[in-house]
């Protein structure tokens, strides 16, 4: 299998099976997100203990393969790291969505490397973009406590 073989599964498997995809109980964060071009919405909850690590992390919503898996693997990514780590992550993964090469954090193991750069395809289709980057622009909006609605176009 090559690895545009491997990256096309992982995007299927976490698009039909999106892990993570629940409201979490007791959860102190939150953040909605919207594409109004493809119909994308998600609403992410985050639960951070009192030293700023992510206890527990998962989304509700609806949308395409590419936003679904996007989103699923975000939340898996990011459980049971710190807030610094995760915006680092958050941050690595947006560069490399929109122009770098590679990812460039030493957070991340080879594995979770593999299935985020599973994502770094889509980057040529400037629409498709806008899909795996919702969760992640959500995720930083419920961190930040920034209340307004996650949009694509704004």
């Amino acid at each position: 299998m090559d690895l545009k073989e491997l990256y096309q599964e992982i995007i299927l498997d976490h698009g039909k099976n999106p892990r993570n995809l629940r409201k979490t109980e007791n959860f102190n964060k939150d953040a909605k997100g919207h594409n109004p071009l493809c119909g994308d919405n998600v609403h992410i909850y985050l639960k951070l203990n009192e030293n700023k690590k992510v206890e527990d992390i998962s989304f509700e919503g609806h949308g395409c393969a590419i936003s679904m898996a996007s989103a699923s693997i975000m939340t898996d990514l990011v459980k049971g790291k710190e807030e610094a780590e995760v915006k680092e992550i958050v941050n690595d993964f947006l560069d490399m969505i929109k122009e770098k090469e590679e990812l460039q954090n030493k957070i991340l193991n080879e594995d979770e490397k593999t299935k985020l750069m599973c994502l770094s395809g889509v980057k040529q289709y400037p629409m498709r973009v806008k899909c795996a980057t919702l969760s992640w622009h959500t995720l930083t909006s419920a961190i930040d406590d920034f209340q307004k609605i996650v949009n694509t176009e704004s």
